[in-house]
């Protein structure tokens, strides 16, 4: 195998991933932002999904780790009504910081780096990486459904061979 391919594998298929989260931000509704799902607003689903990439997809131990300022207890936490709401300009910028920090993060990485732990966790940085997948993509497949329920409308994915759009595109299919 190449030197970094698996990390360059890794890295296009993020930022393919994270194209399609911030897409399907894009695609709900203002009358969805609010409403609730599983007892929950549809602006907390996509919270606790980014909440989880920015603490998971590096290293969930990390001492150093800061919540977000938009933060408070439990907001992430998809069992637990919180009295706070955020609104889209909150979310929009949450996922950019994630994305950055998560782009930033793969670009550092090496093949030898991704069987190793990274300091305090006892996961290895595969495993988090692709448990973050999994994870990111089961929510990603939740928030697309209740688009796609209430609004009868699709939105748009890239696959594996989609060409990422620059500027201006349709945001469903």
């Amino acid at each position: 195998m190449a030197a970094n391919e698996s990390v360059s594998i890794i890295s296009d298929q993020m930022k393919r991933a994270l194209w399609e989260v911030k897409n399907v931000i894009h695609c709900i509704p203002d009358e969805l932002w609010k409403k609730e799902y599983c007892e929950m607003p549809l602006w907390k689903h996509v919270y606790h999904m980014l909440h989880s990439l920015d603490l998971w997809f590096i290293n969930p131990r990390d001492v150093r780790f800061r919540e977000p300022s938009i933060h408070e207890k439990d907001l992430n936490n998809l069992d637990v009504v919180s009295a706070k709401e955020l609104n889209r300009k909150e979310i929009d910028s949450y996922y950019a910081q994630t994305e950055t920090k998560i782009m930033e993060y793969l670009f550092t990485l090496n093949e030898e780096d991704l069987l190793s732990c990274p300091e305090s966790c006892e996961y290895n940085r595969f495993t988090l990486i692709i448990a973050q997948i999994r994870h990111l993509h089961t929510h990603m497949g939740m928030i697309m459904g209740f688009i796609i329920a209430d609004t009868n409308l699709w939105p748009r994915v890239l696959g594996l061979e989609g060409i990422i759009p620059d500027g201006n595109y349709e945001k469903y299919f």
